[in-house]
Formats: structure tokens, sequence, C-alpha cells
């Protein structure tokens, strides 16, 4: 599979939950996620800490814990106006021994958790090309909040 780097352009509150653009200089796409999950990634960009560990940070920790770190998320497919995406963790057991585990997770989850391990966010090509660019929104939505 091809892959792209791409990283979170912005996240803005909706009244349903938040938008999630993903994107790079070129192209820009979007999804929407629950508002929490929005708010716990933006604190982890903006390096906010919680007063107590989230979800996220439980499994973040926890992967650690067992010498665990994450390399990547893969947003993999995209279907019936879903994302699917995985996320990669690499770690060594006790006698030395590379092991690669890839679970499924939903893009939201796996975002929130690449941002806390400082991994990248990947997209399969075939994806990010039949995906609708949305940097033409994004500029929009930007101006907007410039004239208010």
């Amino acid at each position: 599979m091809r892959l792209l780097e791409i990283e979170i352009a912005a996240l803005i509150p909706t009244r349903a939950g938040c938008a999630v653009f993903l994107g790079n200089e070129k192209k820009v796409i979007h999804f929407f996620i629950d508002l929490h999950i929005g708010h716990t990634i933006n604190d982890s960009l903006s390096g906010n800490d919680t007063e107590r560990p989230m979800t996220h940070d439980l499994f973040s920790a926890t992967l650690n814990g067992f010498g665990g770190k994450m390399t990547k998320m893969i947003i993999h497919d995209y279907r019936d106006d879903v994302f699917y995406s995985r996320v990669y963790w690499e770690m060594e057991n006790e006698v030395m021994e590379r092991k690669i585990l890839e679970i499924d997770a939903r893009p939201s989850d796996a975002m929130a958790l690449a941002v806390r391990q400082n991994a990248p966010i990947l997209i399969s090509k075939k994806v990010w090309r039949d995906a609708e660019n949305m940097k033409e929104l994004l500029n929009d939505l930007n101006n907007q909040d410039e004239v208010v």
C-alpha cells in the first residue's frame, strides 16, 4: 500500500460534534468526530494536560509500560462515507524479539493516540486521491473567524 503523510490542519467544533480537517499544502479532507474526542486531540496538540488521565492516555501509558511505542496510524479505506484506520505499535519482548501489533481503530481514536505518541498520520494514496478536497472550505471557515 502506497502511503502519504498528512497532518491535522484544524479541529472545528460543530453543533453535532467536531470537524477534523487533515491534509497538506495541496489538499485537505475532513470528517466528523465526537466533540469530546476532538477536545482531547486539541488538548494534546496544545500541550494541555488533564487533571486525570483520559482513556487515550490510559491506553497509551499501558502499552508504553509494556515497552511499546506507536509507530504510525494509517487511514487505509473509505466506504459508505466512513474512513477506516489502523494503529501500529512496535515492542520487544523479554528476549528482545521485535513484535508489531496492528490494531483496527476509529480514525478519531487513532489520531488521539498518534498525537500523544508523536506518531505520524498516514493515508493510503488511493483514499487520498478519492476523497473530496475540502481545502477551500477550510480556508473559508478560517476567513470567517478572522472577520468576526
